[in-house]
Order: structure tokens, then C-alpha cells, then sequence
């Protein structure tokens, strides 16, 4: 089931949205992948009972953490137009930092992460012997909730290949039932709103157009 909208009461002015990253992540076949989704529990204020991508709003000690970081070129131009080389490289630690929180993932690569900036994502790819590594994430689409909505994200959406990361799988206060989900299932069945359906269609193309069949 898709919901086309977060819905909420007339508002005389707009709420100003906040600046945010997600982090789609496909695994399995080029024509039959599994994209790993979450339920935003019911006591949320932002779409409650929603299946949806790990991710969350950009924090301000992102910014220092990032500028140490890999991203590849030609993501950080197409992000840089709506907002800067900084903020595109914090956006993409975004991505990152709110997967881990989320879910236990790690988007990283061996060697010693040696961080501007403590905090418990920092300590947690330190002490797994990864540095998070943005260079592993393609950027597919940008998308600002509806002005109708009483809370409002300018979220930017990332990809990464659920086969290529570290850590565990784990259940989280902020999402339950996190789990890998076949893509015809997700959007056949699940409960998710309407950009996520948009998301994954445009996450399909991009896996089977860096995944061709041979």
C-alpha cells in the first residue's frame, strides 16, 4: 500500500525543512534485488508505522567529521549545487551515521579511522577497524516533504550496495522490523509512502544499470 502524502492540518506558513540524508540499500540480483527497509514505530511524530530507508536529519558536528572523508568527484559536484562542497560531503556522513544508528550497518573500508570529532558513531567504526567511506555511495535523487506537513525534511537520497558493507544487522529503537525485503514484495505490500515508492524505482535503474547481465 502507498500513501501518496504525509498528510497534517493547514498551516498559515510553511514549516521550514530540514536538511537530511537516507541510504538505500539493494543487494542480490541485477533483476530481483532485496532493498533493506525499517517501520518508524507508532509513537513517532514524523510518519508513524511507515516503512522507510535508514536515515535522519544532518547534525551540525557532521560537517567537521566529514571533511576528512572520501566521496567520489562527481557526486560531490551534483550535490554541491544546492548548498556547497561542505554541506555535500556532511550529507553523505549523514547517510552513513544514521544507518548505523539505525540499523548496526557500516559503510566503510579497512584501515585506522582517526576522527575530527567523537561521538559514537566515530567510536563505533574506530573500534571496527573501518573508515566510513562515502566514496561507496551514489546519489540518486533529492526529495522535500510537502509543505502541508507540519515537520519537513530536504532529504537526499544515497545508494550503496548492501553486499560491500560492515557490522551487524540489528534491531533499533528508531526502526523495527528491519529486514532485507524483495522489491516486487515492498511495493506490493508493505505500507510506504509515496517518494519512497519513487526512490526505489529510481534505485532499480541505477542497480541494473551499474549491474548489467553478462
Amino acid at each position: 500500500m502507498v500513501r501518496s502524502e504525509y498528510l497534517a492540518p493547514p498551516h498559515t506558513r510553511p514549516a521550514r525543512p530540514r536538511h537530511a540524508a537516507s541510504l538505500v540499500m539493494l543487494r542480490g540480483t541485477t533483476n530481483e534485488p532485496e532493498v533493506l527497509l525499517g517501520r518508524r514505530p507508532m509513537t513517532s511524530r514524523f510518519m508513524p508505522g511507515v516503512y522507510v530507508f535508514p536515515g535522519g536529519a544532518l547534525e551540525r558536528g557532521d560537517y567537521a567529521i566529514a571533511s576528512n572523508l572520501d566521496l567520489q568527484p562527481d557526486i560531490e559536484t551534483r550535490l554541491s549545487r544546492h548548498g556547497g562542497r561542505w554541506r555535500a560531503r556532511a550529507l553523505a556522513w549523514t547517510a552513513i551515521r544514521e544507518t548505523w544508528e539505525e540499523t548496526g550497518l557500516m559503510v566503510g573500508k579497512n584501515g585506522v579511522f582517526r576522527p575530527t570529532r567523537k561521538t559514537p558513531a566515530t567510536h563505533a567504526f574506530k573500534n571496527a577497524g573501518l573508515i566510513p567511506s562515502p566514496a561507496k555511495l551514489d546519489y540518486i535523487v533529492r526529495a522535500i516533504t510537502p509543505e502541508n506537513s507540519p515537520i519537513r525534511f530536504d532529504t537526499r537520497f544515497f545508494m550503496a550496495n548492501g553486499q560491500d558493507i560492515g557490522g551487524e544487522l540489528t534491531q533499533t529503537n528508531e526502526l523495527e522490523n528491519i529486514g532485507w525485503l524483495s522489491l516486487g514484495h515492498v511495493l506490493s505490500h508493505l505500507n510506504i509512502m509515496g517518494v519512497t515508492q519513487f526512490v526505489l524505482e529510481e534505485a532499480k535503474r541505477n542497480w541494473r544499470h551499474k549491474r548489467p547481465e553478462h
